[in-house]
């Protein structure tokens, strides 16, 4: 452990001379976050800050992720830092970081801010409670891998592909849909709930909640969902699983199933917060919304 720190204290000096400006940043828990400079190895734990990291063409940097990480497949074979037992700081120290990205969910921040902080090694915590944070990330992984043009550039052509879905579903009639997130053990499913950035999702596509109510993913009965009776029903997964679902007690007679209006979306379209969920946008509003034949 001692000797990773000191391999850390060295390459920090190395990698960001006296002359370069710091990074100020301040991340999704009010945390000043200072960078000496633009950081270099970048552990990113979470698919979603793995997958920003990517896109912004940074993939190189990344030095670290967590177990549950699968795209994109160039950082397939980086160091595993942690998964489904937690996150341990001597893997993180081990790759020697110039930051940390993490995101609070399965105690990872509880894990590791304070530890990185004790450390000083910048560590950035993002979270994605809303489409507008989505974005947000975008622009704020941009500025924290000092490359703020990258990041707002991404922004932006994110932002404008959204207003073409925007566009394109006004004023047309708006579906009633329940979007499954998972199933669990015990019966219950997972749905998209209002305050969600898959609940905003769905609306952008020109889909109305046919599940009201406060918070994000929750926990619901299939009673629940079946008393719900939604005009599209909506599950983030796969055809098979699709099946599972539909093929339970009373599914088979829900309006939407009896109606073929059933479908399957891809589940890291709408799971994982990111450039990716605008693909997921756009493909659920073509499904909601069919472009018109402009054939009379």
């Amino acid at each position: 452990m001692r000797a990773a720190i000191l391999g850390l204290a060295t390459l920090l000096v190395a990698a960001h001379p006296a002359c370069a400006d710091p990074i100020r940043l301040t991340d999704a828990l009010g945390r000043t976050v200072v960078l000496p400079g633009p950081p270099r190895r970048i552990v990113t734990i979470f698919s979603s800050n793995t997958e920003l990291v990517a896109a912004l063409g940074l993939s190189e940097r990344i030095v670290g992720i967590d177990a549950y990480t699968r795209e994109p497949p160039e950082v397939i074979g980086k160091p595993i830092v942690g998964g489904r037992l937690g996150f341990s700081v001597d893997a993180v120290v081990s790759q020697q970081p110039d930051l940390v990205l993490v995101t609070p969910a399965r105690q990872a921040a509880h894990q590791l801010v304070a530890p990185m902080e004790r450390l000083g090694v910048p560590i950035l915590v993002l979270t994605s409670q809303s489409l507008a944070e989505v974005i947000g990330n975008v622009r704020l992984v941009g500025a924290a891998s000092g490359e703020p043009e990258r990041g707002a550039r991404l922004a932006e052509a994110l932002t404008a592909r959204l207003a073409r879905v925007t566009e394109r579903v006004a004023h047309r009639p708006c579906p009633r849909a329940v979007l499954v997130t998972g199933m669990l053990g015990n019966g219950l499913v997972l749905v998209a709930r209002a305050n969600s950035y898959t609940a905003d999702a769905v609306r952008l596509a020109g889909g109305c909640l046919a599940l009201t109510g406060r918070g994000g993913l929750a926990q619901i009965s299939p009673e629940a969902l079946l008393a719900s009776d939604p005009d599209i029903l909506l599950l983030a997964g796969t055809a098979t699983e699709l099946d599972a679902l539909t093929n339970r007690p009373g599914f088979r007679e829900m309006r939407a199933v009896r109606d073929g209006r059933a479908h399957h979306l891809p589940r890291a379209e709408f799971l994982i917060p990111g450039p990716r969920t605008v693909d997921g946008i756009e493909r659920l509003a073509d499904l909601l919304h069919p472009h018109r034949s402009d054939r009379p």
